[in-house]
């Protein structure tokens, strides 16, 4: 039993290094997208925008089964980690630009209209006044795609990649009982209530 839970556990170090890469840098691409899509240039917003319907419109399942066994076909291989970064970077990119868009969106004109009065640039009214405010606002719903992708991660077992599910699948499959399925289920559970908790205190913090 405890050689089965410790097997199991062993694809939290997957788990841990996904959701981490995925975090660092989906969250300024998300930033980055959502600033392009809101502005002027209007080539610009429509190929974010398709970039957006794209990656939102397609299962993210999907996604990975292109870049793992998809892209070889046109000269590019990728490891099974490589490409599972890459499609949760850039999915997750585009769940976090339309979270990001509508949270500045969301900003009164009457703060773009005081940085003007106060000589500010563009720049320098979108780094100072409206994206610190936008990103209080996006915090909830970015909790919820936090909880998402720690669910997600269990996806990258079909490229054969031994995550925390594909380990108790195996354990399942040796010994014939439900018990591995259990624990993957608490484990789970546990990562969503830590990520909870997480973004519960920073909301405290910045007294959402």
């Amino acid at each position: 039993m405890l050689n089965n839970v410790i097997f199991i556990l062993g694809g939290l170090k997957l788990i841990g290094a996904l959701y981490a890469i995925t975090i660092i840098f989906s969250v300024p691409l998300g930033i980055l997208f959502a600033l392009g899509e809101i502005s002027r240039r209007r080539t610009l917003s429509k190929l974010i925008q398709t970039y957006t319907w794209i990656f939102r419109g397609t299962p993210l399942l999907l996604q990975l089964f292109f870049a793992y066994y998809g892209l070889p076909v046109f000269g590019i291989v990728l490891s099974p980690f490589a490409a599972a970064c890459i499609t949760f970077v850039i999915n997750y990119a585009a769940y976090f630009c339309e979270i990001f868009r509508g949270s500045i969106l969301g900003i009164g004109p009457g703060q773009y209209e005081a940085a003007k009065v106060l000589g500010m640039s563009y720049a320098q009214t979108m780094w100072r006044i409206v994206l610190p405010q936008a990103m209080i606002t996006a915090l909830p719903p970015l909790s919820n795609e936090g909880i998402s992708l720690i669910k997600d991660v269990s996806l990258v077992s079909v490229i054969s990649m031994h995550d925390i599910l594909r380990n108790a699948r195996e354990v399942f499959a040796r010994e014939f009982t439900i018990t591995p399925f259990i624990i993957c289920g608490i484990i789970y559970l546990a990562l969503s209530t830590i990520v909870v908790l997480l973004f519960k205190k920073l909301e405290k913090k910045v007294n959402f």
